[in-house]
């Protein structure tokens, strides 16, 4: 069975690498020790191999554990903080169409074999702060190279994941932070009946969003068991450390093999300027999130990770390995990739029929 020896080493050597990090002590050792041994491993051209199934677990363990954070006093916070929530969706909006447009005048006509009509989109959908699977569905249905599309995402995921914890970790030492997260969970402890019903409610929360069709359901769907469970104050239990960090472990798996050598391949002025543009992006997140934590007194560390241009599963483990305010992050992480999903399509289809009119319509 190449396939199960393929998956085997690679989990050998992902957690090789997690505790190869953790001995010297690098921020988010259990996701980034994995990210970057796979990736490398997977460039290399060794048979690398991620499960399905095992990324699906990982992203339900983990939003199960990020749920129990919602106490009632998060909760009330949160509420409180509707306006800069909704602040912050319209900002990443902008953002999104912002960088896409840079990315489409800085390559258009500079793309062999890609044709303007097939570059607008995959640029558009490329720059849009969303899930790399589905805004590369998305770009499908409007005529964009998927390709295109699903690499830069992919790359833009590669250097936030890897520029966040490191940059977090130098802000906790320059503002001296000592305790930044709100409120830890407040669940039972740990117990294996506690730990079965907790795996029962989520899991089912998982399959429900599942069978609607919503993106992400093996991390929404556990998340917002857990946040009613939390918010109620019936947890049956936590979720313990080890099984976080497996979780963790494997979502670092499953973006390190999406790294392929063929990947380097991919038009690499396309790829130069998504990573000058990620910087770019990064650098702007970084500024609102600053001004974001001035106008509604969260810590700014807290501010900008929320607002940071990476995977919403990605930027919530980070928050919790730092303790870097998990439910305020998580909650702008969350409601920012909803809105996107929602709004980016029209969006794009109300620009696209503008400029169509605009350009063709007669000058007067």
């Amino acid at each position: 069975m190449p396939g199960a020896t393929s998956k085997f080493l690679t989990l050998l050597l992902a957690w090789a690498a997690a505790e190869i990090c953790g001995r010297l002590h690098i921020p988010v050792p259990w996701m980034l020790g994995p990210l970057l041994a796979t990736a490398l491993a997977t460039l290399a051209g060794m048979p690398t191999c991620s499960s399905l199934r095992l990324r699906n677990g990982g992203q339900w363990v983990m939003g199960a554990s990020l749920g129990l954070y919602f106490t009632p006093t998060i909760v009330t916070q949160l509420v409180n903080l509707w306006w800069a929530v909704l602040v912050a969706v319209g900002w990443s909006l902008a953002l999104g169409m912002a960088y896409g447009h840079w990315l489409y005048r800085s390559c258009v006509g500079r793309l062999r074999g890609v044709p303007d009509d097939a570059l607008r989109p995959s640029a558009y959908f490329a720059g849009a702060i969303g899930a790399a699977s589905e805004m590369t569905l998305l770009a499908d249905r409007e005529g964009a190279r998927t390709d295109l599309v699903a690499a830069s995402h992919s790359l833009r995921m590669l250097i936030v994941v890897l520029v966040m914890p490191f940059s977090m970790l130098l802000a906790k030492s320059w503002w001296g932070l000592e305790v930044v997260d709100i409120v830890p969970p407040a669940s039972a402890p740990f117990t294996v009946v506690g730990g079965a019903w907790l795996a029962l409610f989520t899991v089912a929360g998982g399959l429900v969003l599942k069978l609607l069709g919503l993106p992400n359901p093996w991390f929404l769907g556990p998340l917002l068991v857990a946040i009613g469970l939390a918010a109620s104050e019936t947890a049956p239990a936590t979720v313990p450390t080890l099984l976080s960090n497996t979780a963790q472990l494997l979502i670092g798996v499953s973006l390190g093999v999406r790294f392929s050598p063929q990947f380097l391949h991919t038009a690499p002025r396309w790829l130069a300027h998504v990573a000058l543009g990620t910087v770019g992006v990064i650098a702007a997140c970084a500024t609102f999130g600053v001004a974001l934590a001035w106008a509604t007194g969260l810590h700014p560390a807290t501010a900008i990770l929320g607002t940071a241009p990476g995977g919403m599963t990605e930027m919530s483990i980070t928050a919790k390995a730092l303790q870097l305010g998990v439910p305020v992050v998580t909650a702008l992480q969350v409601t920012r990739l909803v809105a996107v999903l929602i709004l980016v399509r029209p969006a794009y289809r109300l620009w696209a029929t503008w400029r169509r009119d605009g350009v063709h319509s007669p000058q007067p």
